[in-house]
């Protein structure tokens, strides 16, 4: 319901035998895979489902264990998440596997983003940006003018582990701005005070 509420289209599947065949028959984007199937071991299903798929396995299971987390990321899922979790957290998981696998560029005005090669230009110049702002900037230019709080934000990018009150979010934001004013690109981001922080569109 969570994942539906967020504007997902979701599909569900009783057991490992029917999840294999809607996954081969409808493609999914993503799959979510609970480990306590009631016919057979949801390792096995990662592996049956990396033979000819590339989609994004988040892995849901109690067993919280190094071994166990090791063994499934070798199997070949993305991500997993340890029950009990947050709606939130597994949102922001989501978000964060679907974004990644983006190959599009992404351009705005004279703002270019290329997620495959973690690539940003402003008027042909590159900006070079670290690993958390380029997921900023890539959070924000999907939606130009949308504004996101700090909370969204932290979600998306942390997957939600910011400690309350931290200011991590508003760090990064301003290395952002610094480094896009330095190309004469500052008044691209936006802060709505009290509320957060856009991309103008």
């Amino acid at each position: 319901m969570d994942l539906t509420d967020a504007g997902f289209e979701v599909d569900h599947a009783d057991s490992a035998m029917n999840g294999l065949i809607k996954a081969r028959e409808e493609q999914p984007t993503l799959i979510l895979l609970d480990l306590g199937l009631p016919d057979f071991d949801g390792g096995d299903v990662v592996q049956r489902l990396r033979k000819n798929s590339s989609v994004p396995i988040i892995v849901l299971t109690a067993r919280d264990t190094v071994d166990e987390k090791v063994r499934l990321l070798g199997l070949g899922a993305d991500d997993y998440l340890i029950k009990p979790f947050h709606p939130d957290e597994l949102l922001a998981r989501v978000k964060v596997q679907l974004r990644q696998r983006t190959t599009e560029s992404l351009t705005m005005g004279d703002l270019t983003l290329d997620p495959q090669k973690r690539l940003v230009t402003f008027k042909g110049d590159e900006l070079r940006l670290s690993p958390k702002e380029f997921d900023i900037l890539a959070l924000l230019i999907r939606q130009p003018g949308r504004v996101y709080s700090r909370h969204e934000i932290g979600q998306d990018i942390w997957q939600g582990r910011l400690p309350e009150g931290s200011n991590v979010v508003d760090v990064h934001m301003a290395n952002l701005r610094a480094k896009l004013r330095d190309l004469d690109g500052y008044g691209l981001l936006r802060t709505v005070r009290g509320v957060g922080y856009a991309l103008r569109g």
